[in-house]
């Protein structure tokens, strides 16, 4: 590089960002990458880009908001009184988990970050905290996981599986795609059997 010159910097260069958050939470964010074999960073990612795009998790996140902010065209009006939430309630364990936003997405992470009056690792945090508790997510991400992780027959069997404990389901909520999964999950943590064949099975035996 010549005297003088400045370095260019990748349009699509990515920036790290590690919040720190609750281990319980933490601990479910790895289990859902063992699960659908994904790197932990990506699925970090994918939770926070689901926040940053739903109504529904920015509403959540709005009555904690300290200043005004727009998000997709809604004005959100914040309070200076409302309390900080920059810092986790003491006693709480904690660990960091690391991931990277592409750009134009950091930079609504630090809008964000500036209607919460907190840091973009601690708005990260609270993104995770709220989004991964929507079932929309899970519902549509693990469905989507599972939809190429078996063929269409047995994806078609697997719905009609779903369908019917919900038909006949006597508590207000339904059977999701996340509580498939974790079940699935506590059968084959201490097995040697695969993520799809412990699938394969529980679709045979329900058919």
């Amino acid at each position: 590089m010549r005297e003088g010159s400045v370095r260019k910097v990748r349009s699509d260069k990515k920036r790290d960002v590690s919040p720190t958050i609750q281990l319980e939470l933490k601990d479910t964010i790895y289990r859902i990458s063992y699960v659908i074999d994904t790197p932990v960073k990506d699925i970090v990612e994918s939770i926070c880009l689901f926040g940053m795009h739903s109504r529904n998790v920015i509403t959540v996140l709005s009555k904690h908001f300290r200043r005004n902010v727009k998000f997709q065209n809604t004005l959100f009006m914040g309070h200076l009184d409302n309390p900080s939430v920059q810092r986790l309630k003491k006693g709480v364990k904690t660990e960091r988990i690391g991931t990277r936003f592409k750009q134009s997405d950091y930079e609504t992470l630090v809008t964000l970050a500036f209607a919460l009056d907190v840091t973009p690792s601690r708005a990260a945090a609270l993104l995770l905290d709220t989004s991964i508790r929507h079932s929309d997510f899970v519902n549509s991400y693990f469905q989507q996981y599972l939809s190429k992780s078996i063929d269409y027959n047995r994806m078609i069997e697997l719905k009609k599986i779903i369908a019917f404990i919900n038909d006949n389901n006597p508590y207000d909520d339904s059977v999701s795609w996340l509580a498939l999964v974790s079940y699935i999950y506590a059968e084959i943590k201490d097995s040697t059997l695969s993520f799809n064949d412990s699938l394969n099975d529980f679709i045979d035996k329900w058919k």
